[in-house]
């Protein structure tokens, strides 16, 4: 009897042994799923007992994961979340700022390049003092279209990070749900590794959109908290994210009824990524141009005020900047003729005393917050230049970013993922123990079979 059970328990243990492994196979491509294995352990005789021993028994199914590995793929989506979401936004900017037919550059040389047709010709051509009124409105119109350019990259910015809240939301209640159930898993003896591998797929997911500090607890369940302090997830209790106000949001977290204030800069992952983008990079950007902007024409039209028009009368402002638009920022006058043009320094028609200084304007400096004073004529290369160092930083961040993402999904897979070859040879070595099982099982019922005939 002791030679039956044993087999029947090796039997019993293979069957378990080679379901785990089937379940491996089954799941080679099913993401974040981590690979099983039955634990076997030999059953000691009972105390006094001659016998070899009671058998074979499966103590656990064992999870092969390692904390180290999971913790180092989640920080990796991190970084790769803060710098790959900015790329495509500095990449955009690249190509129109840095675009000859579209850029700042070109319309201030094709304003002055106007004004010095007129000075070297006749100042009182009509054609030529149109050409200078039709330039000031391509320098305005570019102005206005680089304008627009960051207003649409701000709402955009900001229309993505509401839609990361939202989305954040729905997994920090999912991960707070499968922390309840595993806790329930494992008080009852279930098997949890289907509800840890969803929530660890779910923890990844997050760590994308902002960094995380993930901690875990007796019971199973993980707490997960921002890398800034302010718990998202204890146990079973979530927290919610908010955003709030229109061009200027405002974040915040509420917690167990209590509500935090965020800095979204220090978040980390996507969200973090685009809130650095925007006060970083795309706001002094805007405020750059905005300043370009406003000084040219301020030179431009305290010049014309300190000439005279066709007429002899006192110049007119050819420049109306408008720092509360979001489409017009810079344009040129309503109703401004040609001969509104104050070339003349003296009052007479053919004069070009005032016309030299206006041309004089492009070698003068202007003063601009993030770069300091530059000339008007290099101005716009500076802002172009300041863009592509923060373009070429962000690009070297990003490709470091993913081979760390890249190396960190590796390890994890050498521990947890499941090997095609390593289980099929499992497969063999359990169907191999199976059948020796079960011979054993067959000698053990002839050897019962010739006994009973040997006693009748």
């Amino acid at each position: 009897m002791s030679i039956l059970n044993n087999a029947l328990s090796g039997a019993v243990a293979s069957q378990l042994a080679l379901s785990a492994s089937s379940q491996n196979i089954a799941n080679l491509q099913t993401k974040g799923y981590t690979r099983q294995s039955a634990l076997l352990s030999a059953v000691a005789p009972a105390a006094g007992s001659s016998q070899a021993g009671n058998g074979v028994r499966v103590t656990e199914l064992m999870r092969f994961s390692d904390s180290y590995k999971t913790q180092q793929m989640w920080r990796s989506a991190s970084d790769l979340g803060a710098h790959s979401q900015t790329q495509p936004y500095l990449t955009q900017l690249e190509k129109v700022m840095g675009d000859d037919t579209a850029s700042l550059s070109s319309g201030v040389d094709g304003f002055f390049a106007a004004l010095n047709s007129v000075a070297g010709v006749d100042p009182t051509s009509t054609p030529l003092r149109q050409q200078v009124v039709t330039a000031a409105g391509l320098l305005a119109q570019r102005f206005n279209s680089m304008n627009n350019v960051y207003n649409a990259q701000l709402q955009s910015v900001r229309q993505q990070r509401s839609a990361l809240v939202d989305s954040a939301n729905t997994t920090i209640a999912s991960i707070a749900s499968l922390n309840a159930q595993i806790a329930n898993a494992n008080a009852t003896g279930s098997n949890p590794s289907a509800l840890i591998d969803a929530r660890d797929q779910a923890i990844d997911s997050l760590a994308g959109q902002m960094g995380l500090e993930v901690s875990d607890q007796p019971d199973g369940t993980r707490n997960v908290s921002l890398k800034t302090g302010q718990s998202l997830v204890l146990g079973g209790v979530p927290g919610k994210l908010s955003v709030s106000g229109g061009a200027a949001q405002t974040f915040s977290l509420t917690f167990a009824g209590t509500t935090f204030d965020l800095d979204t800069t220090k978040a980390g992952g996507q969200l973090g990524g685009l809130s650095v983008y925007e006060q970083d990079t795309l706001l002094p950007l805007q405020q750059g141009v905005a300043e370009m902007a406003q000084q040219i024409a301020d030179k431009v039209n305290t010049q014309l005020k300190a000439g005279y028009a066709m007429d002899g009368s006192a110049g007119k402002p050819l420049f109306v900047y408008n720092p509360g638009s979001t489409s017009n920022m810079l344009q040129v006058a309503d109703g401004y003729q040609t001969s509104d043009l104050a070339f003349s320094g003296d009052g007479k028609p053919g004069d070009t005393g005032n016309l030299q200084q206006l041309v004089a304007i492009k070698s003068q400096t202007i003063t601009m917050a993030k770069i300091g004073t530059v000339l008007i004529s290099d101005a716009d290369t500076q802002l172009v230049g300041r863009l592509a160092v923060d373009s070429q930083q962000n690009k070297g961040a990003l490709k470091t970013a993913q081979t760390m993402r890249d190396q960190a999904v590796a390890d994890w897979q050498s521990t947890s993922g499941v090997n095609q070859d390593e289980e099929a040879v499992h497969l063999v070595e359990y169907q191999n123990m199976y059948q020796a099982n079960m011979k054993v099982m067959s000698v053990a019922n002839a050897l019962f079979d010739a006994t009973l005939q040997m006693m009748g």
